[in-house]
């Protein structure tokens, strides 16, 4: 027999101590609200002051993961959760690991045949070593320069000149030991949210500024947001297709984010996966799960659904 939703307690994981704290702090405090509307035993968990290794000794029933960045999104908080053998939402250990790393998640998808921007690979070690004109020479101007491991567009810069791209690569070692030097893709931005393998309307993203910065992201109430996207039948079945191929290489489950950006020519380049995508008000998995008729309350049930009733043991890389 199924049990009420006030006879389920859930955690809500929110704040942490990532550079995205502020980020999952509002997005926490809507997914609380959302559950607590639903009718559920919600009650929020900050791991940074409060021990999660006890949640299960507390009588919670599942932990709703709305923790951005590292030490969310990473794999760390899914194995503690898994050690104590408590149900989460989102991806488990090996997929939440492998997606927080830009650079081993495109090597990934390039060794499936999917297709990426090209680059070139920074870490601290060689960054000594680092001729930016022979990058340049082979990538082009201008260039995207971000940290591997690092989200919310921390740390990223758009290199127009040369000599710009020392001091680009130094910004973002400071985020993290790996940075990737990028191809600029001068097409659209675009976002595709996946939902217990339902693949969403695309939104299309145009920044205020010239890319999707922070505070394009957070700050701006300039950027634009079309969803759906307005393409072809056939153009955005070649995308979803994609997006699929890649959420499942990666071996996502639940819910996860992909965000994609064509080059000169219209050709979908994959960028990267997000875990535990936003739920602010800004955020792009409401906008396009609204569009096909779920209520901001409709997908936090159905999120949570997913953890609650799914089994969390196994955690596959999708062959294919």
């Amino acid at each position: 027999m199924i049990p009420a939703p006030h006879e389920i307690r859930i955690a809500v994981l929110m704040g942490g101590t990532s550079a995205e704290r502020d980020v999952s702090l509002n997005s926490g405090a809507a997914v609380l609200q959302a559950l607590r509307n639903l009718g559920y035993d919600a009650h929020p968990v900050d791991p940074k002051t409060d021990d999660v290794a006890n949640l299960k000794k507390q009588g919670f029933a599942c932990a709703f993961n709305i923790l951005h960045g590292r030490g969310g999104e990473d794999g760390v908080i899914q194995g503690v959760l898994e050690q104590i053998g408590l149900r989460y939402t989102g991806c488990g250990v090996m997929t939440s690991a492998l997606t927080m790393d830009k650079m081993r998640t495109k090597m990934l998808w390039k060794g499936f045949g999917l297709p990426i921007a090209d680059m070139e690979i920074v870490t601290k070690n060689t960054a000594v070593s680092l001729n930016p004109q022979a990058v340049v020479d082979r990538l082009g101007l201008p260039l995207m320069v971000k940290p591997s491991r690092e989200g919310s567009s921390v740390g990223l810069t758009k290199v127009k000149e040369v000599e710009e791209l020392k001091a680009a690569v130094e910004l973002a070692l400071q985020h993290d030991d790996t940075v990737l030097i990028e191809e600029w893709l001068s097409g659209d931005e675009l976002t595709v949210p996946v939902l217990d393998g339902e693949v969403l309307p695309a939104v299309q993203i145009i920044p205020d500024g010239e890319f999707y910065d922070y505070n394009a992201k957070y700050i701006s109430d300039n950027t634009q947001y079309i969803c759906p996207m307005p393409m072809s039948d056939e153009r955005w079945e070649a995308l979803r297709s994609l997006v699929k191929r890649a959420y499942d290489a990666v071996g996502c489950q639940g819910w996860s984010r992909i965000d994609v950006m064509t080059d000169s020519q219209g050709n979908f380049r994959l960028v990267e996966v997000n875990t535990t995508p936003g739920m602010t008000s800004h955020s792009l998995f409401p906008k396009s799960a609204a569009s096909v008729g779920y209520s901001f309350e409709d997908l936090v049930g159905k999120i949570l659904h997913t953890a609650l009733w799914a089994d969390l043991s196994q955690d596959p890389m999708v062959m294919y």
